[in-house]
């Protein structure tokens, strides 16, 4: 592991990933990978119920690893991995607030709802077809719903309040010379520079993440209904 990114989720860290594999720090580890291959949210589900954290198992065959859920295990991944720099992604905390409540609390906030009989009968189709997906609700509450919001995710000001206070341990944990406190907007120049890598000649890459939540999981659970994979 080369590189930890402890920003939260929708702090471009899907702009960064990108980035990452372009600079020759990939395969990188996102939530995307989770959802790819469901076998990953069992591996994720057992990390955080405290049955395993094997994190060497977890990121085999990765560079690196961006957004949540590894991101919610910044400081345990640190230590497993004490020669890997850490990028602190950030962005105002409103407007951070405004894409997560549209998009990843929003989502499971509707898990807590009875759902409508159509959605019911998707998720028993999925359950049926790919059961390691089915557990996606329970292993997000567990390692970051519950984790790092105490399950708070309808509460605007605590959410902000923990962001802010995520932002000031990451500072205070990790040494200077070992961290990067990084907006998507700033470009090349500061991420190549503390990974001392050239700067690339293509733009840095700008991933609209709230587009692609939207589209990402209906997309993907249709093919678990059709394909069973």
């Amino acid at each position: 592991m080369k590189v930890i990114g402890a920003g939260f989720g929708r702090t471009g860290t899907a702009s960064l990933r990108a980035a990452l594999d372009l600079l020759g720090f990939g395969p990188c580890y996102h939530m995307s990978v989770v959802i790819a291959q469901p076998y990953r949210v069992r591996q994720w589900l057992d990390v955080g119920e405290g049955r395993s954290r094997d994190w060497d198992e977890v990121f085999a065959g990765f560079r690196s690893a961006v957004d949540w859920p590894a991101a919610a295990y910044w400081r345990e991944l640190a230590a497993r991995y004490p020669d890997a720099k850490v990028v602190l992604t950030v962005r105002d905390p409103e407007r951070w607030w405004e894409s997560v409540s549209e998009t990843i609390f929003r989502s499971a906030l509707a898990e807590r709802r009875r759902l409508p009989l159509r959605r019911r009968v998707i998720r028993r189709l999925v359950a049926l077809r790919a059961p390691d997906f089915a557990l996606y609700p329970r292993m997000a509450r567990a390692t970051v719903i519950d984790r790092v919001f105490d399950g708070r995710i309808d509460d605007r000001a605590y959410a902000i309040e923990v962001f802010e206070r995520h932002v000031a341990e990451v500072k205070a944990a990790i040494a200077a010379d070992r961290l990067l406190v990084f907006e998507s907007g700033q470009g090349w120049e500061p991420l190549c520079a503390f990974l001392g890598v050239p700067v690339p000649e293509e733009p840095f890459p700008q991933v609209n993440e709230r587009a692609a939540f939207m589209g990402k999981r209906p997309r993907r659970l249709w093919r678990l209904i059709v394909r069973g994979r």
